[in-house]
């Protein structure tokens, strides 16, 4: 009955409040949510997941040591997927993160590379930055990764201890020094021994992650994994 109830309530906000896609503007059918299915049929997918040795593996080579490392989609300055992000990131739009999170976990789900995880780590904001947006997006990917992989994910092991200006002008060396001392790695007992499969919107040169890898490992040498829905291309 409180099922029928609130498929009502659905309903009727729709008719009055019509959803759009993120991508495309279009308005969203009854059973489509966050993208209308002609732009999930066209999403720039990169299948990095299927290969174990993928070009995203060269990004870490020499700097950290990752064991699985995939993203969801390829990143164009202008296309659909990076109207999907700022309406992830600035919108206030955390639907299409655990969506997207959950399609993705559905497929890693399916490869054995990707079936040791102990537990996702969405990569923290800090306090002052989570106050301002109100939610971090990271951890509305890693919500959709674990109900569609059934490993439970955890906001307090890695954590975000500096504030940071933005990433996005900033050189590969610059972004580095900008967020080499940024994070802290709490509860090393949780951390010896695991697997983490740590997860964020979009990969670019790959600095925070290798930051936020490096307190992992120096406090307790874990198997690190990566997911992004985004890689810039």
């Amino acid at each position: 009955m409180r099922v029928k109830i609130k498929k009502h309530l659905h309903n009727l906000l729709s008719l009055f409040y019509p959803q759009s896609c993120v991508a495309c503007g279009n308005t969203l059918q009854q059973n489509e949510h966050s993208l209308c299915l002609e732009c999930m049929l066209h999403l720039p997918e990169t299948h990095y997941h299927q290969e174990i040795n993928n070009p995203l593996q060269l990004l870490f080579r020499g700097r950290v040591q990752v064991e699985n490392i995939a993203s969801l989609l390829f990143f164009k300055k202008g296309n659909q997927v990076q109207k999907i992000l700022h309406s992830l990131k600035y919108n206030g739009n955390q639907q299409i993160g655990e969506y997207l999170g959950y399609y993705y976990g559905k497929q890693l789900a399916k490869e054995a590379h990707f079936q040791e995880i102990d537990c996702i780590l969405p990569v923290p904001l800090h306090p002052k930055k989570m106050k301002l947006r109100g939610y971090n997006q990271s951890e509305c990917i890693a919500k959709g990764l674990s109900k569609a992989l059934g490993i439970p994910y955890c906001t307090d092991i890695l954590v975000r201890t500096t504030f940071t200006d933005t990433q996005t002008k900033k050189t590969r060396f610059n972004r580095w020094t900008n967020v080499e001392h940024v994070f802290a790695a709490n509860n090393p007992e949780q951390i010896t021994g695991k697997h983490f499969l740590i997860c964020d919107d979009v990969l670019t040169t790959g600095a925070t992650l290798e930051a936020a890898i490096s307190k992992l490992k120096n406090a307790g040498n874990p198997k690190i994994s990566i997911v992004t829905l985004a890689v810039a291309n």
